[in-house]
Parts: C-alpha cells; structure tokens; sequence
C-alpha cells in the first residue's frame, strides 16, 4: 500500500470553533484532534450540544460566518490534492464538496429542493464540476440510482422529492454525494427519523458506500446500536471536547470514562424493560376487560375521498382495547396506520366503519358538542414539542392554556399554582416556567409537554412518537419519567413508537401493526421475546444493539429474514 493511500482522508489538528452572539462568545469545540483513515467508519458520538455536528460542518467548511475558527482542517481528494478548509477561500471549498468530500444531511426533505426533479438535482453536482451534457448528466444520475436501490430508475429519475418516501429520499441524498465519487461521505444523523426497518436498509447502503465505492464515512449519531452496527472506531463529545475514542469493540466492551459508560447504559435493550418483568407463560387477555377506557371493534378509520373520488383506508377493520391504568403499545412502521388510531380517538381522523369507543363516547359520526366533553379526560404528548408549542407563550402559559379553555381557571395567572406543582413532577425547575419554548433543550421541552398533557388530570393519555428524536440519554430519562408518572397518576396510555426497545421500557402489552391491519398482539413479553408474525420478527431482526458482537449476527438473521 502507498504512503498515499495510507494518508488520513481527513486530519483536525487542535481545532476550535467559537461562535459570536450578542451575549458572551459560545465556545463550541475545545482543540480537538481527529483523523478519519481511508476505508473506515469513523463515529462522531454524543448528546445534542457536545460538537459533533459543528465538527463534521467545519469539515465541509458550511459554518456561519458567526463561527471562528482555529487549528487546522485538511482534506484529501482521490487525486492526492489537499484542502486545508479554515484557509481556503470560496472558490476552493467549492471545487472540493461534492469532489473531494459530501454530506448526506438529517432530514432529506429540506435537503433536497422540492421544485426540481431527483435527476435534475444529482446532474447538478456533475454539471457544477465538469463540462458534461445534459444526456450524460441523467444517464449517470439513473446509475447512481440504481446503485443506492431505487427501482425503476429510468422512470424515477423525472420524479419530484414528493413522490419518493423518507427512506428513498434518504438513498437520493446518499446517490448526490456518490455522484462524483468523492472519497469522504459525511453522514449526519442519516437514520433518526428512519423506521428500524428502512433504518438497516440505509445502514446496509452506507456499509456499500464504504465497501463496493471506497468511501470513508464520518458518521454523526447518537444511536449506540447504529454506531454498533456500521462503525469501525469511535470518537465520544461532550460540550466541546473529546473524552474518549477508541475502536469500536474496544470501546463497547470496555469503556474508560464515565460518561461513555453513562451513555451505553441508557440505551434501550429489548429483554431489559416491561418484558424482563412478565411472566411469558401468563395468558394474554383475548376480550376487553369490564371498565376498558377504550375499545375497538373491526374498526376502519380513514380519510374521505374529495370531489367524488373515492377515500383512502388506512385502519382496516382491527379490534384491540385500553384497560384502566394500562400502557398499550403500538409498533409500526410510517404508513402503518399508528398515528391515524392515535387521532381517531380525539376525533382528528374520522371512523368510517365499526366501532371505537373512547372513554365511554362512540367516535364513528360524532358531533363536535360530544366531543368537548371527553376532550379534558384525554392528554396528548406530540412527537415534536417545539412545534406543538406556541412560542409567543411562556411554557406556564402552554401547560396553564388547557386549564382556562375548559373552565378550571378563569385566568392563565390563577393556574399557576397548578403548573408549578406539574413542573415540579415533571423534574423541571419552576423558574423554567418564565422561559419561552424556544429557551429549553429538546428534552426540557418534551418533559414541558407530558405536564400540559395531564393538566387537566386526564384518565387516558395517547403518546405519539415522544422519544424518537431525542438523544439517547435524555431518551431514557424522559421514559423512566413517564413510567413514574403513570404510577403516580394511574392514566392508561396509548404509547405509539417504531422503536420496540422503547416500548419494552413502558408498555403492557404490544400490538403490531402493518398496512392498517393487526399482526400480532399480546403481552409485551410475548411479543418481544417470542414473536408469532414473520413480520414482528424482521421489526426485531431490524433493531440495532448496541453489541457489535451481537449486532453482527442479528445482522445475519436481518439479511436472511428480508431474502426470505
């Protein structure tokens, strides 16, 4: 092997990153030092705030120019040439992303522009670095398609972002940066909002990029099982600085500082929640217990056609129940029909067939005045709190706005009282109360959202998706919160995730949903450790651990149940 090839991709010598602002300077990075080497994953780990995502933008040289920065940056290219990114001017960072080094971002709808086509938008890194023609440019984009597994891609390639789903537009992100066959891919997050499921195919086309295109991956995350999964060595943040790295078995197996030890041991494992507890021989419930808060019966929920055409079903005729101070857990992937029943139960998805039941109140056909009356017994916890938030309101005046749309108190300030004692259950300072939402931490705001959904004390209370875009540590502690709240106030939940080892930390029992029909259901040991369905087992076979050990043979058992 050359000296050449045995160069780092790319090298940070004693890098800090500082941003201005109106107050104090930020200090974001603390002169790290780090080099990815040809042909490997190289992890970027740690919670929301450690650097890492400010790290792998430096390397693209995409910081704001609030950003200073000091140390030193290179970048190789397949040609031998170097970038030395905090020196180089415009035009030099230019000719180098896409080139020499590309970025496959989070969220692959804001990365990708919605008024051009897929191909127009992969020929454009073709014709931004070389004289090709228009023919040329498409025949390489439909390629790149094909080689990044999206199907019929000489029809697909005319296609709009729209039209393709999160996974696929996740592939087309990937197909831009393999275009001009750039030797550094920089992955941030690739895979947060992924069902497990799309999650492993994505993670199996980055280990590709890696083997079959020679790229060197910097992959930024805060999933320890991705991390197991794909990586080869490890860099742990935290506020700036790096604690510790380490080859990736190495560090798994046995890690040195306390807050890698912290981070691995907050990760949810299925077989260490709900499951570990049960008794697998126990019967399951096969009928609705008497006083269940809610039951369905061959219910079809679904959207109305519009001007004649006909409506669209999304729950197929299923049949499940709630049971007072019960948490039922609801897995599945995107378009599996989770959200549409968590919506129908407050009456935001209308019951065409069957019949569900909420709280004592038939929801197929009913009115609005019916409604409000059930409306102050059932809370919901938004998979997004800061969006779900008006931010022209302080969080007391979010959590207390229940309180005064239904009579409890005549104002905001007299509800006080009641917000506070809530902060205080949801482990929140109640000087936070004075903060607008946008002044919290992702966790900060979800704790926020679980006091406004039980304000009122509700009896049911549906949870759609609150953990998925969490770090893992904040993760856990917003679970173990839930799961003392609903001891504390003895709600039943409705608990709808796509993540199983998170519905293992909480859930009663486990239905599987896929395409609005029922797969399988039972107790949460059942389901878990002893799945019936084909398809609960690939949703587990999915799964990432956070073992790379282990993670290596479930990932054999993931590869045979999709083949099969």
């Amino acid at each position: 092997m050359s000296a050449l090839s045995e160069s780092p991709v790319a090298s940070v010598r004693d890098l800090h990153i500082t941003f201005a602002t109106d107050a104090e300077p930020v200090r974001a990075v603390n002169g790290i030092s780090l080099e990815a080497r040809p042909g490997e994953v190289l992890a970027i780990v740690g919670e929301s705030g450690s650097g890492k995502t400010v790290t792998a933008n430096s390397l693209l040289g995409l910081l704001p120019e609030t950003a200073t920065l000091s140390g030193a940056i290179i970048v190789r290219g397949r040609d031998g040439g170097e970038t030395d990114v905090v020196h180089a001017t415009h035009d030099q960072l230019q000719e180098m992303r896409g080139q020499d080094a590309a970025m496959v971002f989070q969220e692959p709808s804001t990365a990708l522009n919605p008024v051009f086509t897929v191909g127009f938008q992969i020929a454009e890194g073709l014709r931004a670095h070389g004289n090709v023609s228009k023919a040329e440019a498409k025949a390489k984009a439909i390629e790149i398609l094909r080689k990044v597994g999206i199907p019929e891609p000489e029809r697909r390639v005319d296609d709009y972002p729209h039209q393709f789903s999160g996974g696929q537009k996740q592939r087309v992100v990937i197909a831009m940066a393999l275009v001009l066959d750039a030797k550094l891919i920089i992955a941030d997050e690739p895979t947060t909002a992924l069902d497990v499921t799309v999650q492993a195919e994505i993670l199996e086309l980055l280990r590709a990029c890696r083997d079959e295109f020679g790229a060197t991956i910097v992959l930024i995350t805060h999933n320890m099982g991705v991390v197991a999964d794909l990586a080869d060595r490890v860099v742990v943040m935290y506020q700036g600085d790096i604690v510790e790295q380490a080859p990736v078995r190495e560090l798994f197996a046995a890690p040195r500082e306390e807050y890698t030890k912290a981070l691995l041991q907050a990760v949810p494992h299925v077989g260490r929640g709900k499951s570990a507890t049960q008794d697998p021989a126990a019967p399951a419930p096969t009928e609705a217990p008497e006083g269940s808060l809610v039951v369905a019966k061959k219910v079809q929920i679904g959207y109305p056609g519009r001007f004649g055409s006909s409506g669209v079903i999304a729950v197929k005729g299923v049949d499940f129940w709630i049971a007072p101070g019960e948490v039922l857990g609801l897995v599945g992937e995107s378009g599996s029909g989770k959200t549409t029943i968590g919506r129908a139960m407050v009456g935001l998805t209308e019951v065409l067939g069957g019949s569900l039941t909420v709280l004592g109140q038939e929801m197929k056909g009913v009115k609005p005045r019916r409604l409000a009356k059930i409306r102050p017994d059932v809370g919901f916890v938004f998979q997004d709190p800061a969006t779900s938030f008006n931010p022209l309101l302080t969080i007391a005046e979010c959590i207390a706005e229940p309180l005064v749309v239904h009579g409890r108190n005549s104002s905001i300030g007299k509800a006080r009282a009641r917000v506070d004692e809530l902060l205080d259950a949801v482990h929140l300072p109640t000087s936070y109360g004075d903060r607008y939402p946008h002044e919290l931490s992702g966790g900060q705001r979800q704790r926020a959202s679980l006091a406004r959904a039980l304000v009122l004390r509700p009896k049911f209370l549906i949870a759609d998706e609150p953990t998925s875009a969490l770090d893992v540590s904040v993760q856990a502690r917003v679970l173990e919160l839930f799961a003392e709240l609903q001891r504390e106030f003895g709600f039943a939940s409705l608990f709808i995730s796509h993540d199983l080892a998170v519905i293992d930390q909480v859930a009663d029992r486990v239905i599987v949903l896929r395409n609005g029909e029922i797969r399988e259901q039972g107790t949460t040991v059942q389901v878990l450790t002893d799945p019936k369905d084909d398809y609960t087992k690939r949703l587990l076979a999915s799964l990432p651990v956070p073992d790379p050990v282990e993670q290596a043979t479930r990932r054999a058992v993931w590869q045979a149940t999709r083949e099969a």
